[in-house]
């Protein structure tokens, strides 16, 4: 399997897929390597995580060129994730213990009523490479935690992260075998889906988390999906700082190439504003820099996937057929590596691509409204459900709006954030069941009841 470096497309590294027997092999040292990792204290298994965190620190520099290397992210986003994932952490272990240790839910002078929460087991972790190190820590780090043992299959396009994952874990003390890296494309994940895993948790699009809900279902399993959205974004019409919104709401689509699951895909903006913040969106993302993701001070780096330059490239043109105008780039940049212009279109209507399908790329549309009541038809006007926005100067006017709105999560004046100690969960296709917060933390185990009648 290739590794290709999107901003030059050259290969930089070769590696060998495992196969149905090595993953097998590795199935079995997981399964061997399980029981002892559960035996051990939580308070154990929580200064092992804490020395992985630690190591994550120590090495940022070295790891953000990897990461940049592979996936095509400029280096201080790489380093931001990295930062990001340790800050996670920190959480994470910080609650552990108030939320994986037994709870006594009732006790009397004849009876104890208590919780006790056990790991599943060995579990399967199907990554994604748009943040291989936030997503990845959402599910190893707590499962790790509640005493499983993790088969991690990075994406093929973040293989070389994966496998310095791997490194930082074995070099951190962890057992031996209890968190192995499976690597090769699609087919090896296909694999594992066949293999008796104690639960599978997957990130990445909707038609794929479909195809392994489907798969596994008969395993009675867990089986949690981090899927896509196409999240919502509405500008009401007594904000003041409009310049300032603009910059954030931007940096809300676009951060990260706006390959983000929770990237701001559609803004609808109220009429007595839509010219004043279209004006200043449009200022901002013209003054960000695309380059190599190695230079200094670049914002915009290559897409990961050739293969969406296309998809991008159906959206603007869809758009422009039916009407829409295009107020800044629109098209493939020149020259080597993957990059794609950074795209604003306004005059969109509901019906095109841009604001139905996911774009996962660098392209906004941006629609006019003329009320709250108009924003909120067009917010839930859409098959996924994972984040929504307002930005308003009034708390009770957004959470308002927010409450119509079928999201796992809702921002007033944010978005595109995650917060460790908040459940992240999405709705309709965006997925199902919860990573972080203490709902994390306890979806890698299986709730045992005790009923101790006392002598």
């Amino acid at each position: 399997m290739e590794v290709i470096n999107p901003a030059t497309e050259e290969r930089i590294a070769t590696l060998t897929e495992d196969n149905t027997q090595t993953l097998q092999e590795k199935w079995q040292q997981l399964k061997a390597a399980q029981p002892a990792w559960q035996a051990r204290p939580l308070e154990e298994r929580i200064t092992v995580v804490k020395r992985f965190s630690e190591l994550l620190e120590a090495n940022t520099t070295r790891l953000s060129q990897v990461l940049t290397s592979e996936v095509g992210k400029p280096l201080s986003q790489s380093a931001n994730e990295i930062r990001g994932a340790v800050g996670r952490i920190s959480w994470l272990t910080g609650n552990a213990v108030k939320y994986l240790s037994d709870e006594v839910m009732n006790e009397t002078a004849d009876m104890e009523e208590r919780i006790v929460y056990e790991p599943l087991g060995v579990i399967a972790n199907i990554s994604a490479w748009n943040y291989p190190y936030l997503v990845g820590v959402n599910v190893f780090v707590p499962a790790l935690l509640a005493g499983n043992a993790v088969l991690y299959k990075p994406s093929e396009y973040a293989t070389l992260t994966g496998l310095e994952i791997e490194r930082l874990w074995n070099e951190a003390g962890l057992d031996a075998g209890l968190f192995l890296t499976a690597i090769g494309t699609g087919s090896v994940g296909a694999t594992l889906l066949d293999m008796p895993f104690d639960g599978y948790y997957f990130t990445g699009s909707y038609k794929t988390g479909s195809f392994i809900y489907n798969k596994v279902a008969a395993k009675m399993v867990p089986c949690q999906c981090e899927l896509g959205g196409k999240d919502p974004l509405y500008v009401a019409d007594d904000v003041t700082d409009i310049a300032g919104i603009a910059a954030a709401t931007a940096d809300g689509a676009f951060y990260n190439n706006g390959q983000s699951c929770c990237s701001v895909e559609r803004i609808y903006v109220h009429e007595n504003k839509y010219d004043a913040y279209v004006e200043a969106f449009v200022n901002e993302v013209r003054s960000w820099k695309t380059g190599a993701p190695t230079d200094e001070g670049v914002y915009f780096g290559p897409l990961t996937r050739k293969e969406q330059i296309a998809t991008l490239e159906a959206q603007v043109a869809d758009a422009l057929e039916k009407g829409a105008t295009l107020l800044t780039g629109g098209k493939k940049a020149a020259g080597k590596g993957y990059y794609f212009q950074p795209t604003v279109l306004t005059g969109v209507t509901a019906d095109m691509k841009v604001m139905r399908e996911e774009s996962f790329g660098p392209v906004i549309g941006i629609m006019k409204v003329q009320d709250d009541a108009a924003a909120v038809a067009q917010m839930k006007d859409t098959e996924y459900g994972l984040t929504a926005s307002v930005y308003s100067s009034n708390q009770a006017r957004a959470t308002g709006i927010l409450e119509q709105v079928d999201a796992g999560t809702g921002y007033w004046n944010c978005c595109d954030r995650v917060s460790a100690a908040l459940p992240w969960s999405g709705r309709q296709h965006s997925g199902f069941g919860a990573t972080l917060s203490h709902s994390g933390l306890r979806a890698f185990t299986k709730p045992k009841a005790y009923h101790f009648r006392k002598p």
